[in-house]
């Protein structure tokens, strides 16, 4: 039998409903008399009321959602059909739509780096920006941003979708690709700034970009000795190391696309040429000249007015992980670019996790096992006590390995993930000779040193 209650109940619910479709009556009215006050309303729903300052001010009537100006992570409708190739397309209203304050900000990568492509996004979007678009160098990424909802354009590379180790012909490749990339986005006219996918942005850099109007190019570089305390632009006549084109600010004018040209032009008559030394070649034909209040530097033609962004704050991988410079300096770093660091792909990623600032996927911490973690016993004379040498160094090291090895062996045999602990160094780690740190640099002995300082990747 069916539930039942009493008919004196029923009274409540129906004078619930009559009052319902009459309130319902009510609001069509309204919403139809509306419909009529205004013949240049929009036919669009009512947006949600924000609060202005100037209530009288003429409204923007709101733009129909494309596929170009839609939110950043917001996804097609399960479902929907994928767009043609022919959307994907670089255009100039592509553009248009995405950037703001004439400014648009852009990576580009193949499947192997689609976690760097969404870390970068994640780290720009959660500064508040979105004036940014990702070039995919194959249909893959293409097709797995695009059902992420992130803003990206087939750059019609056709690459393959594995790693491209460093040096390699496909990384060489992908060299020629950024460089051809410049050169179709500068001539509509917008101001680029250009990032490689294995960096991320910490605070957003426009307004700084924005205190130098009158400078062309504005390069980040391999320096790793200050040549600045604050954070204004390094002083180019005591940079010593290359200019970095990982990180770099492009104005449309015609001696920044003079350059590009040049720079096109020479890495394609040479398939051996690195886009970043065929770069700095060009860069210092005709350099020294100091542009009036001296941070800038004419260069290339001599009239492309040039500035090198600070090392402090836009970080490469020896200022940010192994100086920290912007820290012994009192300075909020805009960016960290995962450069000097000795284990490949895998090396970036674990660069980024050690300083939690990878955006890695929950599946990532989903450990079957659970986790092991452990606190290194180092005794003090080992870490502090005698000189910096070889022998201190590794004797420091050896030790902390022989604590991992025995870790490694627990988690094993628990079926547990170990989770790393920090590792100290007494000597900084580079591909050339050096007396231990290199001098002039903010290094301190003993330091926390990537894990790549001590482990191979693989």
């Amino acid at each position: 039998m069916a539930p039942w209650c009493p008919a004196e109940s029923t009274k409540p619910v129906l004078v619930g409903i009559f009052g319902a479709i009459l309130g319902g009556f009510a609001v069509s009215a309204l919403f139809f008399l509306l419909s009529f006050s205004s013949l240049t309303a929009p036919t669009l729903p009512f947006p949600a009321l924000t609060t202005t300052t100037n209530l009288s001010a003429p409204s923007t009537p709101a733009q129909p959602e494309t596929m170009y100006n839609l939110p950043i992570w917001k996804a097609p409708p399960r479902g929907s059909r994928m767009p043609s190739p022919r959307a994907f397309r670089l255009t100039r209203d592509m553009v248009r739509a995405r950037a703001r304050d004439g400014v648009i900000v852009v990576t580009f990568g193949n499947y192997a780096f689609m976690d760097f492509v969404l870390t970068w996004v994640h780290h720009l979007t959660g500064l508040g920006l979105d004036n940014l678009l990702v070039g995919a160098m194959d249909t893959k990424l293409l097709r797995e941003l695009y059902l992420r909802g992130v803003p990206v354009f087939d750059m019609g590379s056709r690459m393959a979708t594995e790693d491209a180790g460093w040096g390699s012909p496909t990384f060489h490749k992908m060299g020629r690709e950024k460089v051809l990339l410049i050169n179709e986005l500068l001539p509509f006219g917008y101001e680029l700034l250009m990032c490689d996918t294995d960096m991320v942005w910490l605070k957003n850099p426009l307004p700084y970009l924005a205190r130098y109007p009158d400078a062309d190019l504005l390069t980040s570089s391999d320096q790793v000795i200050p040549t600045v305390t604050d954070d204004s632009l390094e002083d180019w006549r005591q940079v010593s190391g290359a200019y970095n084109i990982g990180i770099f600010h492009w104005r449309p004018t015609e001696p920044a696309k003079r350059l590009a040209k040049d720079w096109k032009d020479l890495v394609l008559s040479d398939d051996k040429i690195w886009d970043q030394n065929a770069f700095n070649d060009l860069v210092h034909k005709d350099f020294g000249q100091p542009v009036q209040g001296e941070e800038l530097v004419y260069s290339y033609d001599g009239k492309l007015k040039l500035g090198v962004l600070p090392a402090s704050i836009f970080c490469s991988g020896h200022t940010y992980f192994v100086q920290g410079m912007y820290q012994q300096l009192r300075l909020e770093p805009y960016a960290v670019h995962t450069t000097f660091q000795y284990a490949g792909t895998e090396g970036k990623r674990h660069r980024l996790r050690e300083a939690m600032l990878f955006f890695d996927q929950p599946p990532y911490y989903d450990s079957p096992g659970g986790f092991l973690s452990f606190k290194p016993n180092i005794p003090k004379q080992l870490l502090l006590d005698g000189a910096h040498t070889i022998e201190s160094h590794f004797q420091l090291v050896n030790y902390q390995m022989k604590q991992i090895r025995t870790a490694l062996a627990m988690a094993s045999l628990l079926k547990r993930t170990l989770v790393m602990p920090p590792l100290w160094c007494r000597l900084d780690r580079m591909w050339f000779g050096h007396p231990g740190v290199m001098e002039g640099t903010l290094t301190r002995q003993p330091f926390l040193c990537p894990m790549d300082h001590v482990f191979e990747g693989g």
